[in-house]
């Protein structure tokens, strides 16, 4: 019996860690997600009486849940960076007071069933959710249920940043001392590249109809503009606004507005938002008159990305310069012109990059304020080490709360701890407060007036003070900095397949380029012939690409290229061409439906049986021409063959596709015939000599055979 015993407690003592670890394992998988649909009020007052969380909660698990409850929990004041990181991340924290759970309704919940949300709770001096004192609080909506085989647990919390201002049921409280200074940028960008292709005096194609849902009423750049309309109404509200505009986004709607079409598998549609494009592009014309507005790089592109693509020379900037240059676009469609010289780049910028924005004309970057080294707290704009370069730091604790769940919620907790509602530990409160929100900020309508309407709440309290972005960019540099991005910024960045790709088409496009002059007659410069590639590989530095393969990355690019030069090629005979001679000329008809001039040299390939004679001579084919050229060729032998005739640019740029040539000759060139002719003397010759040499070997051996031989008995 103990021998048994002992086997089973053996057995059970390895079974339970096998048995906890599955159970731990399993816990691990989310059960149940909740999306929260309304918070109010976002800040607390000293006149707030409740508190109310709407939402819905779903089973994303593979168990029914039974018994789902919900409560609100309350942390402790938080008083450092660390500890808002922490909630933001959706860390534990202690807890100062806490709701009963409240059921949700229904008494399971299937998987993939939801249920609605909605708990509203007393606030007051007797109510259990308790506010010591104005602050910035944790507040976790904790949803606990008991799923199938398994017991009541935590399976799913939204932790969110709660300001209060003041105390329920207790009198105003004071506002800190100073209030900072408080801009905020409003991105008004592209989510991903749209462009397919843009050819001059061709129709905009765009890859799908996404486009045209975000400009649609309700969609999320609609949304943007409405929100931004709206809050016109709060002088204080308005005048921190800054617009922050993609020019791809602006001249894309802009070409949508005149009719495009959409790329499919069975070939392009037309598109269907030209009215939406008309309209959005109304709304925002209206937007931005007389507003602050600054400029984001073109399509978003990764600046560093566009300095590697010509790494081999220094001095040549074009593709940045290109990206970094879309105030004159925003100024032209909209009528505005943007704040001179201001950036808003996004990636990872290396010393390199900061040094060749800055000749290109920046002035001013605004950018991520981790992002910038100083031996002194960022209170300001500072001036960039080694350059003239001055940068204007954006909060970086906004910015990540702003970028999350709860966004809105957590930014405003964000704000409220930076404006001194956090207490006054050392350099957590700040003196200027530059906000941004993601650069793809995707909520909906409502949400977005919501965070407006409250920042006009903080400013009408005293708790931030609304001004304009100019103001804080007229300041003096407060100090120094230098860009501090660590390497695995850079290593996320745009990766090296891609500039690599982007290098081989960019020095294709400059050869082609190179062949191209203006026509007197059409007055078309080739720069914008060529626009579309270059615009093309901008967007192909998108920072919306992350992760994507070079291949499609760089795909559009490609596409453009290859529909500007097969405009220019060799016609393919539509029939044999018959050698009259083995000396005769190869009629080659090229055509060029560019609106540009274009020089170019014909090249054969796989031309086994044919060979150019001379030097190869190069063509100008004027705009929307053709010339005809017979090329002097040798046939190397009769009969029947084929030939390939390429065409190239000078510098040796391919141009078109090659075509074949389908010949017959009944006669070898002059030349030819004269090379076989010396060979076939030179082989007779030698042939000649080598006989003859023969016989006179044969002569001399017989000589030696017939003569007597005088043997030393005869001699003596």
């Amino acid at each position: 019996m103990k021998r048994l015993a002992a086997t089973v407690l053996s057995i059970l003592f390895l079974a339970l860690p096998a048995l906890f670890g599955a159970v731990a394992q399993a816990q691990e998988q989310p059960r149940l997600r909740v999306d929260l649909d309304q918070l109010n009020p976002r800040v607390v007052t000293s006149t707030s009486t409740s508190l109310a969380v709407t939402g819905r909660v779903t089973n994303i698990g593979d168990r029914r849940i039974s018994k789902l409850g919900v409560r609100l929990q309350l942390g402790t004041r938080l008083q450092t960076e660390q500890q808002i990181g922490d909630v933001l991340a959706g860390g534990k924290f202690k807890d100062l007071s806490a709701t009963d759970f409240v059921d949700l309704g229904p008494d399971t919940l299937e998987p993939g069933q939801s249920a609605g949300l909605n708990l509203t709770v007393p606030l007051g001096q007797t109510a259990k959710l308790q506010f010591p004192r104005p602050g910035v609080y944790p507040l976790l909506v904790n949803v606990n249920g008991t799923p199938d085989f398994g017991g009541p647990e935590r399976l799913a919390a939204v932790s969110l940043l709660m300001p209060v201002l003041g105390v329920p049921g207790k009198a105003p409280a004071t506002r800190p001392p100073s209030a900072p200074s408080t801009s905020l940028l409003w991105p008004i960008a592209n989510s991903t590249v749209h462009v397919v292709s843009s050819p001059l005096g061709g129709p905009l194609t765009l890859a799908d109809e996404r486009l045209s849902g975000e400009l649609s009423p309700g969609g999320r750049l609609d949304s943007l503009v409405a929100a931004a309309r709206a809050a016109e109404a709060d002088t204080k509200v308005s005048s921190s606004l800054c617009l922050a505009i993609d020019p791809d986004l602006v001249a894309t709607v802009d070409g949508m507005t005149r009719g495009y079409q959409v790329a499919t598998g069975g070939g392009p549609v037309p598109g269907k938002g030209v009215d939406a494009a008309k309209n959005w592009l109304g709304q925002l014309k209206a937007l931005v008159a007389g507003r602050c507005v600054v400029t984001l790089p073109f399509a978003d592109a990764d600046l560093t990305a566009l300095t590697k693509v010509r790494a081999g020379d220094a001095t040549d900037t074009a593709l940045l310069t290109s990206a970094i240059g879309g105030a004159s676009t925003i100024k032209n469609l909209l009528g505005i012109q943007p704040q001179d010289g201001v950036l808003w780049p996004g990636g990872a910028l290396d010393s390199q990059t900061v040094e060749a924005i800055g000749k290109a004309g920046v002035k001013t970057l605004l950018t991520d304020s981790g992002k910038l080294q100083s031996d002194a707290p960022l209170s300001g704009g500072v001036s960039i080490e080694g350059t003239n370069l001055r940068a204007q730091p954006i909060d970086a604790l906004t910015a990540s709360a702003l970028n999350g769940s709860g966004t809105t919620q957590n930014g405003l907790g964000a704000i409220a701890f930076r404006a001194g509602l956090g207490g006054q530990a050392a350099g957590q409160e700040r003196s200027r407060l530059l906000i941004a929100p993601p650069r793809h900020w995707d909520l909906t309508g409502a949400e977005l007036t919501t965070f407006l309407e409250r920042m006009g709440d903080f400013y009408a309290a005293g708790l931030v003070k609304a001004t304009p972005l100019p103001d804080l960019l007229g300041e003096s540099p407060s100090g120094t900095a230098s860009v501090n991005y660590e390497p695995k910024d850079l290593t996320a960045a745009t990766s090296g397949d891609v500039t690599a790709r982007m290098s081989q088409l960019d020095n294709e496009t400059l050869g082609l380029s190179s062949a191209m002059t203006m026509d007197t007659t059409k007055r078309v410069n080739p720069a914008d012939v060529i626009a579309p590639v270059r615009l093309a590989l901008i967007r192909a530095a998108s920072t919306s690409w992350s992760g994507a393969d070079a291949g499609v990355v760089t795909g559009n690019a490609r596409g453009d290229l290859e529909a500007i030069r097969s405009q220019v090629t060799v016609e393919r005979p539509k029939q044999t061409i018959a050698l009259a001679s083995g000396a005769s000329p190869l009629p080659v008809f090229i055509t060029n439906s560019l609106p540009v001039t274009v020089k170019a040299r014909i090249a054969l390939k796989n031309n086994v049986g044919l060979r150019p004679t001379g030097d190869v001579q190069e063509l100008t084919i004027v705009a929307n021409g053709a010339a005809n050229q017979l090329m002097p060729v040798e046939a190397l032998r009769a009969g029947r063959f084929s030939v390939d005739v390429a065409l190239t640019t000078p510098d040796g740029t391919r141009l078109g596709s090659d075509a074949r040539f389908e010949l017959t000759s009944t006669e070898y060139g002059a030349i030819t015939i004269i090379i076989t002719l010396t060979a076939a003397g030179a082989l007779l010759l030698l042939s000649s000599r080598r006989i003859y040499r023969r016989i006179k070997d044969s002569r001399a051996h017989r000589a030696e055979e017939t003569t007597p031989r005088v043997t030393e008995d005869a001699q003596v």
